[in-house]
């Protein structure tokens, strides 16, 4: 995944997939004179329904280009998995790829190609999402197949142990064989949260995964892979009426499965800093990475965290940028931002980390790290920000926004679309996304870093080089 996700674990070629809102591979950032042209809100066209077994129905009409992208978000993802089954949303994203009952193996991705589209899938902490990008004319063999791996999944024990040699030797290589491996990703979250749910390996207990059966495997289709969890969203060049009946014919007649109840994921306040360090052999320079507890999702102080993550890490402008990079030459990579490593602000259902992170040179020590990084944090807690870098940042991510929803693809779109339908059952609240940020002050900004960027909500997580970086040098 360009630009947020460090390490390739998604499978399903997941490395082609938009970075939802912030790919500058996929989508040019627009400028601040086009954000400012831009209309004075965002205004998605939409059709919200829910069918009586539970599937919620997002439609979005516009006509950018004669396609359909159509999106299948269910709710489950990494950290939403049961104890005993770690590694099994990713599993799973994977075994939805094997052919169903009406629909064998390759049939789906030959629809799909020959219909001169694409298609992708991911996992995610609070989700696993399938997408396909095809013309219009297709879209009633994207909704048939869609619903037929639904209801109908091809689970044996063929399929099942070829996706769990697939899905290990995809952890060995992407993740546990690469350099810095696991960081910051997954080891950021796992020192900063207590909630075993927020806080462990999210790729999986290789032995879990490959002890689990074909029964393990379709008990969890029956409780997570249903229409009740599930939404389903399809934009681009439709016809309402017709695209609803559409919907209907192919999802309608699916049961209805047992409800889903979500585990606790809430996580204390944190009132001590967290540090830990480890040695990495294949780590060419040291990294420096740094977390702190987000704001729940949706609250004031979550929009002014928005604005901030814009002013400390995000562009050459920013705060951070400034000072490590340009100023004392301590990184040349920063990177960062509010799930920053599996996805974005806006997509994710619980909590969450503002992270950033770097490699820089053995030369700079943690002390004149921390000193410097602190001077930038401890900058925005005690003196209140200009009115002006304020809606410079509020520009910046009013762009980022609006990058997402308007490329020809749509996955951004779809994006937004199906999450604050899955979490929130109002996929409207799209188009309240600005006004959130419009409410920001100068007063809730310092208010915000005051509360959430103090030291004793910080995780730090430093990587070492190892034998490899040692013998490199000589």
């Amino acid at each position: 995944m360009t630009g947020l996700m460090k390490r390739l674990l998604l499978g399903a070629a997941l490395a082609a997939l938009p970075a939802m809102a912030t790919s500058a591979a996929a989508q040019q950032r627009p400028t601040a004179a086009t954000a400012a042209a831009a209309p004075a809100k965002l205004a998605i066209d939409m059709r919200y329904l829910t069918l009586p077994n539970g599937l919620r129905v997002v439609l979005s009409r516009d006509t950018l280009a004669p396609t359909v992208t159509v999106g299948v978000y269910y709710g489950i993802g990494f950290r939403v998995e049961p104890r005993d089954r770690t590694g099994f949303a990713h599993l799973f994203e994977h075994l939805m790829f094997q052919g169903s009952q009406n629909a064998p193996k390759g049939v789906f991705i030959s629809t799909i190609s020959n219909a001169g589209g694409v298609l992708n899938g991911s996992t995610r902490f609070d989700f696993t999402n399938y997408f396909e990008i095809a013309p219009s004319n297709a879209l009633e063999r994207i909704l048939w197949l869609e619903a037929d791996r639904m209801a109908r999944p091809v689970i044996d024990d063929t399929v099942l142990k070829n996706q769990q040699g697939v899905v290990g030797n995809e952890v060995k290589v992407n993740v546990l064989n690469q350099p810095y491996s696991t960081w910051p990703w997954i080891d950021l979250p796992m020192l900063a949260n207590t909630n075993w749910y927020n806080s462990h390996n999210f790729y999986g207990d290789l032995k879990e995964i490959e002890a689990a059966t074909v029964t393990d495997a379709k008990q969890f289709h029956s409780a997570f892979y249903r229409p009740n969890n599930a939404v389903l969203v399809v934009a681009g060049d439709i016809d309402y009426a017709q695209a609803e009946a559409m919907v209907r014919k192919h999802f309608g007649p699916l049961q209805k499965g047992a409800p889903v109840t979500l585990p606790d994921l809430s996580e204390p306040r944190q009132t001590a800093e967290k540090v830990r360090s480890r040695v990495d052999a294949l780590a060419p320079k040291p990294g420096w990475a740094a977390g702190y507890h987000m704001p729940p999702r949706g609250t004031p102080e979550w929009y002014a965290m928005g604005l901030i993550d814009q002013m400390l890490v995000q562009g050459d402008d920013s705060r951070l940028v400034r000072k490590l990079k340009s100023e004392t030459g301590i990184t040349g990579d920063l990177s960062g931002g509010i799930n920053a490593y599996l996805g974005n602000m806006y997509n994710y259902n619980g909590p969450m980390l503002w992270a950033f992170n770097f490699t820089h040179d053995p030369k700079f020590s943690d002390a004149q790290i921390r000193q410097a990084v602190d001077g930038v944090i401890d900058g925005l807690r005690t003196t209140p920000v200009t009115q002006a870098e304020l809606d410079r940042a509020r520009t910046k991510l009013r762009s980022d926004l609006y990058s997402s929803v308007d490329g020809g693809m749509r996955v951004g779109l779809i994006d937004l679309l199906a999450v604050y339908a899955l979490f929130d059952n109002d996929p409207q609240a799209v188009n309240r996304i600005e006004s959130g940020f419009a409410k920001v002050t100068p007063a809730l900004i310092q208010k915000t870093a005051v509360e959430y960027l103090r030291p004793t909500n910080r995780s730090i997580y430093t990587i070492q080089p190892g034998t490899a970086a040692a013998q490199g040098a000589k």
